[in-house]
């Protein structure tokens, strides 16, 4: 499930246009990075009351739609797109109908953002399209090219739309979608379970051949489809009923500790010296962190600690894992080495900072504030850098070899 910028690039249409529309990353990560910066901006500004956004929904709803349903969906798209073309050997999306996408994505970004003065009918119509057709586009694909090992990942991005859906359902009854919201994060937490269960122990491999012979990552075997299971029954509590007791925490429970050995098998510790590789072991490990949290919710009650299972599953596990994949993905694409310079160093070390420190928030009562702001400062920046670091390689073309 690895992407192969070669065997893409190989495949890419004569386009003769912009190269940001040569290849679906270009243009949908570089809008990704800046919706990172411009939502969690914007929401800040919004909660000291210095902007006021003509939204229907809530500050709080509106942050968790544009990072769940406007974030992230740029992201998987973006992925999806370009590495669809290696599963399927078919030619990938380019020139108008990936500009006709990303114009969708905008569309849906503007509806949510003035859906104080729109129908709400139209506003879930238009911020549903670009999903909608993402879905029928990337489903399209695989079944014309057979891959249907593949259809899984159908699987999880229909879950992630059905959230959306339900969103705007809970949404028109005056709720903050807290059903949904768990949904759609379940999908993606399944999604980088699914995907990272690919590429982490994939490229960690390749380095490891290359620059540190020894214990290699364990391939995807009986192992991790074991943890996955447990892993979809207990999301599956935790959407529905997450407060319910052992009934919930013990599956929540089990599925922390099947993760924390899925990592450890995956030989994080022979990476160190790899920062592009051990990052996407960080990045991970907060998926086993977010369901230990969980549990402890379910055991207790406590909101606080169900909120740091929440934002370690979204600040880190999402923020890093995303962050990883689309600066990976950008220089290989681009025809950069595969290393990590100083600057994208510091773009994980900025969303790590801000991940460590929302969590942090919850169990330091007492410098909660300054916590908070210290997250918000820490996602702004990383992402900010991502966009001022690796847009320009997102909009030229890719470097002759």
């Amino acid at each position: 499930m690895a992407v192969s910028p070669v065997r893409t690039m190989a495949r890419t249409r004569d386009w003769e246009g912009p190269s940001i529309l040569s290849l679906g990353f270009r243009p949908l990560f570089l809008l990704a990075g800046l919706q990172a910066v411009v939502t969690m901006a914007a929401w800040i500004l919004w909660l000291r009351g210095d902007i006021a956004i003509p939204s229907a929904l809530s500050p709080f709803a509106w942050h968790v739609h544009e990072l769940l349903f406007g974030y992230v969906w740029a992201v998987v798209a973006g992925f999806l797109l370009t590495a669809v073309p290696n599963w399927t050997g078919r030619l990938p999306v380019v020139g108008l109908p990936l500009l006709g996408l990303v114009a969708l994505w905008l569309a849906g970004r503007f509806a949510i953002a003035v859906s104080l003065v729109l129908p709400p009918p139209v506003v879930a119509l238009v911020a549903l399209a670009f999903p909608a057709a993402l879905l029928l586009a990337i489903g399209r694909e695989i079944v014309a090219g057979n891959n249907l090992r593949n259809l899984k990942v159908l699987v999880v991005i229909g879950g992630l739309l059905a959230a959306q859906i339900t969103f705007y359902f809970e949404a028109a009854g005056g709720a903050d979608a807290p059903t949904a919201s768990r949904l759609a994060l379940a999908a993606i937490v399944m999604l980088i379970m699914v995907i990272g269960g690919r590429i982490v122990p994939s490229f960690t491999t390749n380095w490891l051949r290359r620059e540190n012979p020894g214990r290699l990552a364990a391939p995807f075997g009986r192992y991790d489809v074991a943890c996955i299971l447990v892993s979809v029954i207990a999301l599956a509590g935790w959407t529905i009923s997450p407060d319910d007791g052992p009934v919930i925490a013990l599956p929540l429970a089990l599925a922390c500790g099947l993760h924390l050995v899925r990592l450890a098998r995956w030989a994080p510790d022979r990476t160190l010296g790899a920062p592009l590789v051990l990052v996407l072991h960080l990045a991970y490990a907060f998926i086993p962190l977010g369901f230990g949290f969980a549990a402890l919710a379910a055991f207790n009650g406590e909101a606080g600690i169900a909120s740091a299972a929440v934002h370690a599953w979204t600040a880190g596990a999402i923020g890093l894992m995303t962050l990883a994949v689309m600066t990976r993905a950008t220089r290989g694409h681009t025809g950069l080495p595969l290393t990590a310079p100083a600057g994208t160093v510091a773009i994980y070390a900025l969303v790590l900072m801000a991940a460590a420190a929302r969590i942090a928030a919850v169990f330091l009562p007492e410098w909660y504030a300054q916590l908070l702001a210290l997250a918000g400062a820490g996602w702004v920046a990383g992402f900010a850098l991502f966009v001022c670091l690796y847009g320009p390689l997102l909009v030229r073309p890719r470097k002759a070899a």
